[in-house]
C-alpha cells in the first residue's frame, strides 16, 4: 500500500494529544497540534490590552499545553531541535488546514459526544483517503464513527497511545467492522517501523487488551493485599523489579497514572462487561474511594498512595497508611524469599523461586498469580484472538520483562491450573483442552523461532516478526561459544552476535574474554561480529566491584593487568578484520560508551542513554575512552575550527559526566557520528537492523582499518587553558577538590602530556597516558570511598 506519512493533524493538545505530537516532530514528521480557543481573557491579556480574537489569545491553551509537555522530565522528544517541526492553531481558525494532512488524530476529552462533534468538524475539511483515529482508552471505538461518511468509516479506527508515548512502546490499533483491512496493516506497519511501537491489533471491547488486564492486575493485588493484610511498602516491594516489573510496582504505578484514570477504568469494565467472571474484582474497595474523595489522585496532585515532604534532611517520601489515612515514613518490607531472589540474576529462575517460595511472599506470589491466569484464560478470544497479543501489550504498554501467559509457561502450566483452584477460581475450557492434547506449553521455540499455541486450530504457529526479528534469547541451539559470562550466537548469514549476562550488564574479566574470542572466531568462520544483549540495559559500565578490590589490596599489577585489557578489546572491535557493529540500548555508561566509542558503526536503540560517567567514581575513562575523545577532537582541528574548541567540548563531555537523553542526543554529545551511525526506533528490530549492517559493511568490501600515529595533540597551549578553567570552578566552588585533581588528570591525558608544542602521537601513546592517569586515580583515599559508595547504594558521593 503506497501510503506515506509526511505531515499529522494532532486535535487536542492535552496531556495525551501534546505528547503524541511531540512523539510525531521526534521521528521527524511535521505536525500541525491543535485545540480550542478560550472563552475568557486572563488578566495578563486584559492589561496587554488583547482581545479573544487576538492570535496569542486564540493559541493560547495549544500554545501553554505544547511548551508545559516540552518541560516535562523525562522529556517527550528525542531533541529539542524538533519542536520547529510542531506549529500550533485552533479550532476555529485553522480546522481547515487539516486538508493538508495525511493523517489526523483526534485527542479530545474522553466524551464521546464532544469526540463526535470533532468528526462533524473533520468531515468539513478532511480529504477523501485521509487517515483519521482516534486515541482514546475506553470509549467504543465503533461508536464514534456513526453517522459518519463512508469514506470516513474506511480510514478510520482507535490508535491507543500510551502515556508517555516516547516511553511506552505499546500502541493498540482497533478498527471497527467498516475499516479497510489494508489501513489496519498499514498502521500496524508504521507504528512498528516508524514510531517505534510494538502494535497490537485490538478487539473494540472496554479498555481494549492492556488497561482490561493491567487494572485487573492492580485491583486483585488490592483484593489480595486487603485479605493477607499487607501494606502499600510490602505491595510494591514484592510486585517491582523482583519479578521483572517495573521500579513503579503497584502503588506507585497508580499514582502515576492518576488515581482517578484507574478507578475510572475499573468502574468501566465493572458496567460495561456483565459478562466478566471476575467483574467483582473491579468494585472500588473502600480505601480507594476514600483517597478519590479526598483528591489525592498522585502525582498530578502533589500526593496520593505516596507523597513527598520536605524535612530537615532534604526531600522525603512518605507512605499512605490505608488504615489511617495518615501519612508516614516508609517502611523497609523484608521477606527472606525476596532477599535471596534478588541474588538470582535470570528472571525465570527467580520467579520459579518465588512462586515456590512458603513465606508470606510465596503465599502473595501463588494467590496473585492464580488471578492472574485465571483471569487471562478466559479473556481468550474475547478481547483478543490469540495470546501473544496478550503479552506483547502487557510486556509494551505497563513495562512487564516477561507477559502472563510467558510467566504461566516458566512456571509450568499445570502447576498454574493448581494453584487456580486451590484458590477457588476457574481456567479456561480451552486451556484444559490444550492440555488434554498433549500440549504443555502457550510457546515453544523450534529452529531458533518462537511459536505460539493458536486456540482456534491447537496448533503451534510462528510468532508474528519471528521471521525478521532476531531475539537471542531463542537461539540457544545456535550457541557456537560461551563461558559463565557470555554467549556466542550464530544468527545466520556469516554473522555472529556476542551477548552476556552480568548484574547490571557490568563488564569484567568474563565479558573482555568473551569479547575477544567472538572476533577471533568470527575473524576465522564469519563475516561480521555484533556485540549487543538482551538485558535491561546494555551495560552499566565497567565492574566497579573488581576494581575496588584490586584498589583497596594495593593490587596494583593486577589493576594494570585490566585496564590493559579492556583497553586491548575496545582496540580489537576497532582493527579486527571483519566489521564489528555494537548495538547499545537504554543505560550504555563508561565501558559501555568506550565499546560503542571503537566500533566500525553503532547501530543504537532510540532509547539508548549512553555517556562516559567514570569522573563520578573518581577516574577517568581508562578503556580507550579519554584517547578515542582526544582523537575525534583531532580530527575536528582539521575542519577548520579554532583548536582548541574541539577539545574543550570533548573535555567538558567527559568532565561532566554527560550522559545522552536519547540516541539523537548522543550525535551532539559527539558519541556517536552524524552520517555513520544510526538509530533503530522499534527495540524489537535493534539486532536485525545491525545484522543488516554488518552485511553492508562486509558487502562493501571491509578492510581492517590502520592504527593512528596521527592524533594531533596540543601540549601546553591546551593543558594551560583546562587547568586555568578548572581552577575557576574550583575557585567558585562548583566542584570539589578532588573533583578538580580529577579534571586535571583528564586534562593532561586529552592535551597529550606537557609537551611544548602541537605533536602528532600514535594511539598507543595516548592510551599509555590513560592508563597511568587511571591507575594514579585508583590509589586516592578520596576515589576508594567514591567507589565504595556506589557499590553500597549504587550512587557515588560527593567529596
Amino acid at each position: 500500500m503506497k501510503r506515506h506519512i509526511n505531515k499529522v493533524a494532532v486535535l487536542g493538545s492535552g496531556v495525551m494529544g501534546s505528547r503524541i505530537a511531540a512523539h510525531f516532530a521526534g521521528v521527524g514528521v511535521q505536525v500541525l497540534l491543535l485545540d480550542i480557543a478560550p472563552k475568557e481573557l486572563t488578566d495578563t491579556e486584559k492589561a496587554k490590552g488583547l482581545s479573544l480574537d487576538s492570535k496569542a489569545v486564540k493559541n493560547r491553551i495549544v500554545n501553554e499545553a505544547l511548551q508545559s509537555a516540552l518541560k516535562a522530565n523525562p522529556s517527550p522528544v528525542y531533541n529539542k531541535d524538533v519542536v520547529k517541526l510542531i506549529r500550533t492553531g485552533n479550532f476555529t481558525d485553522d480546522m481547515k488546514e487539516i486538508a493538508n494532512y495525511d493523517w489526523i488524530i483526534e485527542v479530545v476529552v474522553e466524551n464521546l459526544d464532544i469526540k463526535k462533534s470533532i468528526f462533524t468538524e473533520v468531515e468539513k475539511y478532511r480529504k477523501p483517503g485521509t487517515l483519521i483515529t482516534s486515541n482514546t482508552s475506553g470509549i467504543p471505538i465503533h461508536l464514534m464513527a456513526e453517522g459518519r461518511s463512508d469514506d470516513f468509516k474506511k480510514h478510520f479506527c482507535g490508535t491507543h497511545f500510551f502515556n508517555p508515548p516516547r516511553y511506552l512502546r505499546l500502541l493498540e490499533i482497533i478498527p471497527t467492522p467498516h475499516t479497510d483491512p489494508e489501513i489496519v496493516s498499514f498502521l500496524m506497519q508504521y507504528g512498528d517501523l516508524y514510531l517505534g511501537k510494538t502494535t497490537v491489533l485490538c478487539k473494540d471491547t472496554p479498555a481494549f487488551i492492556a488497561n482490561r488486564v493491567g487494572v485487573y492486575s492492580i485491583m486483585a493485588i488490592f483484593h489480595i493485599m486487603q485479605e493477607m493484610q499487607l501494606n502499600i511498602d510490602e505491595i510494591d516491594a514484592l510486585t517491582g523489579p523482583v519479578i521483572g516489573r517495573p521500579k513503579s510496582a503497584t502503588f506507585r504505578t497508580a499514582d502515576v497514572v492518576g488515581i482517578d484514570t484507574l478507578v475510572k477504568v475499573a468502574k468501566g469494565v465493572a458496567e460495561n462487561c456483565p459478562q466478566d467472571e471476575a467483574k467483582d474484582i473491579f468494585v472500588i474497595p473502600p480505601f480507594l474511594q476514600k483517597v478519590v474523595e479526598n483528591k489525592w489522585l498522585g502525582d498530578k496532585t502533589g500526593q496520593g498512595f505516596y507523597k513527598k515532604t520536605k524535612g530537615e534532611g532534604g526531600k522525603e517520601i512518605l507512605t499512605l497508611n490505608l488504615e489511617t489515612m495518615e501519612y508516614g515514613p516508609r517502611q523497609k518490607s523484608k521477606f527472606a524469599s525476596i532477599e535471596a531472589a534478588k541474588q538470582v540474576e535470570d528472571l525465570k529462575q527467580r520467579l520459579r523461586a518465588l512462586f515456590g517460595a512458603t513465606d508470606k511472599a510465596g503465599q502473595f506470589y501463588q494467590q496473585f498469580h492464580a488471578y492472574l491466569f485465571s483471569y487471562i484464560s478466559h479473556r481468550i478470544p474475547e478481547i483478543a484472538d490469540d495470546l501473544y497479543k496478550v503479552d506483547d501489550a502487557m510486556k509494551a504498554g505497563f513495562g512487564w520483562e516477561i507477559g502472563p501467559f510467558e510467566s504461566w509457561d516458566v512456571l509450568g502450566v499445570e502447576n498454574g491450573i493448581k494453584a487456580i483452584e486451590a484458590k477457588g477460581l476457574t481456567v479456561a475450557e480451552w486451556v484444559k483442552e490444550m492440555l488434554e492434547k498433549g500440549v504443555k506449553s502457550f510457546y515453544k521455540i523450534e529452529g531458533g523461532k518462537k511459536y505460539y499455541y493458536d486456540v482456534k486450530t491447537h496448533v503451534y504457529k510462528l510468532l508474528p516478526g519471528a521471521d525478521t526479528f532476531v531475539i537471542l534469547e531463542n537461539l540457544s541451539g545456535n550457541v557456537v561459544w560461551k563461558n559463565s559470562a557470555c554467549s556466542l550466537y550464530d544468527i545466520g548469514d556469516g554473522v555472529v552476535a556476542i551477548d552476556w549476562k552480568t548484574k547490571m550488564n557490568t563488564i569484567g574479566g568474563e565479558v573482555l574474554e568473551g569479547v575477544n574470542k567472538a572476533i577471533d572466531r568470527a575473524e576465522k568462520d564469519f563475516r561480521g561480529l555484533i556485540v549487543a544483549n538482551e538485558g535491561a540495559n546494555f551495560s552499566a559500565g565497567a565492574n566497579v566491584g573488581m576494581i575496588f578490590m584490586f584498589a583497596a589490596e594495593q593490587e596494583y599489577d593486577e589493576l594494570d593487568m585490566a585496564v590493559r585489557l579492556f583497553q586491548k578489546t575496545t582496540m580489537r572491535l576497532r582493527y579486527s578484520s571483519i566489521p564489528v557493529i555494537v548495538a547499545p540500548h537504554a543505560l550504555t555508561l563508561g565501558g559501555g560508551c568506550e565499546m560503542c566509542l571503537h566500533a566500525d558503526k553503532v547501530q543504537a536503540a532510540a532509547e539508548s542513554y549512553i555517556g562516559l560517567v567514570e569522573l563520578g567514581v573518581g577516574l577517568i575513562p581508562g578503556g580507550g575512552g579519554t584517547k578515542e575523545m582526544a582523537l575525534r577532537a583531532s580530527d575536528e582541528f582539521k575542519e577548520g575550527r579554532i583548536e582548541e574548541e574541539p577539545l574543550k567540548d570533548r573535555f567538558m563531555a567527559i568532565a561532566m559526566a554527560k550522559v545522552s537523553t536519547s540516541a539523537h542526543e548522543a550525535f551532539d554529545l559527539g558519541i556517536l557520528r552524524k552520517g555513520h551511525d544510526e538509530i533503530t526506533l522499534n527495540q524489537s528490530r535493534l539486532i536485525a537492523d545491525a545484522k543488516r549492517s554488518v552485511l553492508q559493511l562486509a558487502d562493501e568490501g571491509y578492510t581492517r582499518p590502520v592504527e593512528r600515529k596521527d592524533v594531533k595533540v596540543l601540549g601546553r597551549a591546551a593543558l594551560g587553558m583546562m587547568l586555568t578553567g578548572i581552577h575557576s570552578m574550583r575557585f567558585a566552588n562548583y566542584i570539589s577538590e578532588h573533583d578538580a585533581k580529577i579534571a586535571g588528570k583528564l586534562a593532561y591525558v586529552m592535551s597529550g602530556g606537557d609537551l611544548s608544542e602541537s605533536t602528532l602521537v600514535s594511539e598507543q601513546y595516548l592510551l599509555d597516558l590513560e592508563r597511568e592517569a587511571f591507575l594514579s586515580l585508583a590509589g586516592e583515599r578520596k576515589t576508594l570511598e567514591r567507589l565504595q559508595s556506589v557499590i553500597k547504594t549504587g550512587k557515588p558521593i560527593r567529596n
